[in-house]
């Protein structure tokens, strides 16, 4: 079966191809290389032994849309990435973020509607819960106003495939709401890549411990939590990309209730910044430099995913601890420093 997976150069998106490959799927990639690199592809060949098609296209350019298509009649699934994702970013270019990361979705899911049965995994966000008011999230927590142009984008994206669902009974899709992925593929051939300074927590603390940053910022020490700090729900990435598959394999063999259905992927167990620090300090065996610095306006004090749909629906659970994960993350910034 052949996969298309957009983004797929991608941190998430990388590691989604490679388990892709791993379960026999024929992947195609398209990414326009605006935040990833071509030499991902390596690593995605030295772990699976195959290089997977891939074509360098912006999907903004809705005519190469639809000429992908015209050549790849034979996609029989489409797990959705390619996304500007930077919520400072997304708050002084409205504009950009509504044109990459709806007009593409918009493009994508009419050529799919073009097609008979179709199978589509949408990159979604817990930032549509904003804070919520109960802890841990379930899927049915309200959909709060979105912070940000970024998390406004998710929200509509599940709202455009929600109502293209209802009109369109041979589109069959899944949101997948996850949280804060992190982390490495054991093999270190691939990991996150940030452009520029890191948006977010680990690829931070592991480039302040590795001397690339001068000390990590931890926003606000006195928020209404166990010590004082933001609560997030950490999931490994290898963990998050297996969902991916997971959930594609329950469209492809029509074991979906709906044929538009949401989960959470994240681990359940919500951990605070200094949380996050003192595992990095455990597994390094290095002393981070950071200090206590004023709250970050947009931070929600806690966000951590009730996953019992996604453990018993989809039959899907997160493995790693937030140890090893952090130690793969660790690994991977000691091996592209060198």
């Amino acid at each position: 079966m052949k996969i298309l997976v957009t983004g797929g150069l991608g941190f998430i998106g990388s590691h989604t191809v490679v388990e892709l490959q791993n379960e026999g799927f024929e992947v195609v990639i398209i990414d326009d290389c605006s935040n990833s690199s071509e030499k991902v592809l390596e690593g995605i060949k030295a772990i699976t032994d195959k290089s997977p098609l891939f074509e360098k296209i912006d999907l903004k350019e809705r005519v190469k849309v639809e000429d992908f298509f015209k050549r790849h009649e034979d996609i029989e699934g489409v797990i959705h990435f390619a996304a500007s994702k930077a919520v400072g970013e997304s708050v002084e270019k409205p504009l950009l973020y509504y044109e990459n990361n709806i007009g593409t979705l918009v493009y994508i899911l009419k050529e799919l509607s073009k097609k008979g049965k179709s199978s589509f995994i949408f990159s979604s966000s817990c930032t549509v819960y904003g804070q919520a008011d109960e802890m841990p999230i379930t899927e049915d927590a309200p959909v709060k106003t979105a912070e940000s142009p970024y998390g406004n984008t998710k929200q509509m994206g599940e709202e455009i495939i929600a109502d293209t669902c209802k009109v369109n009974s041979n589109l069959n899709a899944i949101a997948l709401r996850y949280f804060n992925p992190m982390g490495a593929h054991p093999s270190v051939e691939i990991g996150e890549l940030p452009v520029g300074v890191p948006q977010n927590l680990i690829p931070f603390i592991t480039q302040t411990a590795v001397g690339l940053r001068e000390e990590l910022s931890v926003f606000g020490d006195d928020y209404p939590t166990k010590d004082g700090t933001c609560v997030r729900d950490y999931i490994h990435v290898v963990d998050l990309a297996r969902a991916h598959v997971v959930a594609l394999k329950r469209l492809l063999e029509s074991k979906n209730d709906s044929n538009y259905e949401v989960f959470n992927v994240g681990t359940g167990k919500g951990s605070s910044v200094l949380e996050v620090i003192q595992s990095f300090e455990k597994v390094s065996g290095k002393k981070l430099n950071y200090k206590i610095v004023d709250r970050r306006q947009g931070d929600i004090t806690s966000a951590y995913a009730d996953t019992t749909k996604a453990n018993k629906v989809l039959g899907w659970k997160a493995k790693s601890t937030l140890d090893e994960a952090m130690k793969s993350a660790w690994d991977w910034e000691q091996k592209i420093r060198k």
